[in-house]
């Protein structure tokens, strides 16, 4: 009867782990970061919801060869645990193309010099999968550029530079910069 007791006890803390780690205090924390965009006099509420992975001494950017974590031509959902959520209260042009109010989960597609970032209308969700290619709504490309230092954490933040907003995403020693108006 004892046995049972401990290897009840021991069966409730191997389910119980994970969701601790996942969801009450994650490796990669949970982040939020909001700017409300006003143009013309009109306001835009943006967001985005991610989980911010570290570096830990890992190839972060690279070939798939040589071990990278996000491979060069892979698809990355952009973070960890959770998809990346953006959100938009109006319509904006995210990098010069139309965007619909409305939240999407935004994945991106990492090469040497390049990134391209998607917009995809399904989102919320958690863990790996492959995105549903036929629900993305805005593919476009950007250039990626070296940070001239190391970010150890995975950061998304917005930035006003010369009178524009850019969406920028940030780790290791890459980011890329998204024009939003």
């Amino acid at each position: 009867m004892r046995y049972l007791k401990y290897l009840f006890l021991l069966l409730v803390i191997i389910l119980i782990y994970p969701l601790y780690i996942t969801f009450l205090n994650p490796i990669s924390p949970k982040r939020s970061i909001n700017y409300e965009l006003i143009q013309n006099n009109e306001k835009t509420d943006l967001s985005v919801d991610y989980s911010s992975p570290q570096k830990k001494d890992r190839l972060i950017f690279g070939s798939e060869e040589n071990g990278a974590l996000v491979p060069y031509g892979k698809y990355w959902r952009t973070g960890a645990n959770f998809c990346t959520d953006f959100y938009t209260s109006s319509s904006i042009l995210f990098n010069g193309s139309k965007l619909e109010a409305g939240k999407y989960f935004l994945y991106t597609i990492p090469k040497e010099n390049s990134w391209d970032v998607v917009l995809n209308s399904d989102n919320g969700r958690f863990g790996f999968f492959n995105p549903n290619r036929e629900n993305d709504v805005l593919i476009t490309t950007v250039p990626s550029y070296d940070l001239g230092e190391i970010l150890e954490e995975f950061t998304i933040d917005f930035i006003e530079e010369n009178e524009s907003i850019y969406l920028r995403l940030r780790w290791d020693n890459v980011g890329i910069s998204i024009l939003i108006n």
